[in-house]
């Protein structure tokens, strides 16, 4: 029996209500906004940048560890 063999596992997210508080968490990373219903995160300048009640404000490192999609909606 091979332990740990083919296990993938997440990072636990640290999710904030304010940008500010999790810019705070992770000084040196960028900060965007995940949609927990949809899986995917937001970058600051698309459109559902910070809005809809499902998603939180997380670092961008852990929105990929946790792997997260980025969303393609709304890129300029």
């Amino acid at each position: 029996m091979m332990l740990g063999a083919g296990e993938v596992s997440a990072t636990p997210l640290t999710p904030f209500r304010y940008e500010a508080q999790a810019q705070r968490h992770c000084p040196h990373d960028k900060v965007v906004w995940l949609d927990f219903r949809k899986g995917v995160y937001y970058a600051r300048g698309q459109k559902r940048y910070g809005q809809g009640f499902d998603g939180s404000f997380v670092c961008l490192g852990e929105a990929r560890d946790g792997f997260y999609r980025r969303s393609l909606l709304g890129l300029r």
